[in-house]
């Protein structure tokens, strides 16, 4: 093994074509997206040379502003719905439930695997009004709550497309968080109970110590997949009520695709980028503290 990672000529053999096919799928489009910022035009029209055009044109557009307070909006509030749904599952899988978890975690598991388009559906019909009330609004209402179309405000779409993705994606982090649980040394729970560790005193100083690396990469897959949302408002709202559930990432795609903006739209994909990285740099700069402190 030695020889072999020493040996430059192996490891050209060994790395090369995967680092060949990166940088055809990934690097290569990242830059040519780059280098459309600087131009304006499509490819039926032609390209001309803009500058620093559409960067200007970014910072005054009070429609990416918009989508960008959205992303952000969003990406927060799902991502910490996701995770914290997440991590109760885990408990529950693991102190409750135990060797009996397995159709339980299968169950939640199981909208992970339904296509968005089909989920989208489901929860159109599931808070529409008309021609019925469906099945949410019909639970509400007899709860002595009236509400009124929940797609006709921003307000009531986001909170529905915000039940969606957690509910959806909640067995995922559920099964993954789940497994970072289970390496925890079955001694060490023992010990910290002798010692008169239970309940939140347990999960508080032993549990979330030991199982904060993997909800951290639980946090950053998260954050990231939020950031990126598309299909999901595409399906269910499709940027509406006007644009208030409108992402960078449906912004973009209008921008460049719908209107053939392409100079434009890979701007707007180079803020999603900065943002994403940004984000995912500040979760990791925060992993940094000390739980086991406070």
């Amino acid at each position: 093994m030695r020889s072999v990672l020493g040996d430059r000529r192996a490891l050209a053999i060994l790395l090369g074509p995967a680092l060949l096919v990166y940088t055809l799928v990934m690097l290569v489009p990242m830059g040519w997206s780059l280098g459309y910022t600087f131009f304006k035009g499509n490819v039926i029209e032609g390209f001309t040379f803009d500058g620093f055009g559409n960067f200007e044109k970014l910072w005054h557009d009070p429609q990416a502003h918009s989508a960008l307070w959205f992303t952000f909006k969003y990406g927060v509030v799902v991502s910490v719905g996701q995770v914290l749904c997440g991590y109760l599952l885990a408990l529950l899988y693991v102190f409750v439930l135990r060797k009996s978890s397995a159709l339980i975690r299968t169950l939640v598991f199981f909208p992970v695997i339904l296509p968005t388009v089909a989920v989208a559906l489901m929860f159109q019909k599931l808070f529409a009004v008309a021609p019925q009330n469906g099945l949410a609004n019909t639970a509400i209402e007899a709860l002595g709550i009236h509400h009124g179309d929940w797609f006709a405000g921003g307000g009531g779409a986001f909170l529905v497309l915000v039940v969606m993705d957690v509910w959806r994606s909640m067995g995922f982090y559920g099964v993954l968080i789940y497994a970072g649980l289970l390496d925890i040394p079955e001694e060490t729970l023992e010990s910290a109970r002798l010692d008169g560790a239970t309940g939140w005193r347990l999960i508080r100083h032993i549990v979330l110590p030991l199982s904060w690396p993997v909800v951290l990469a639980s946090a950053v897959f998260s954050i990231n997949g939020t950031l990126k949302v598309f299909d999901s408002v595409l399906a269910l709202t499709n940027g509406g009520p006007g644009s208030d559930t409108t992402p960078l990432t449906l912004y973009m795609f209008r921008t460049a695709f719908s209107y053939g903006d392409y100079g434009y739209g890979s701007t707007i994909a180079s803020l999603l980028t900065v943002v994403c990285l940004g984000v995912s740099l500040i979760i990791f700069r925060f992993s940094r503290r000390d739980l086991t402190k406070g």
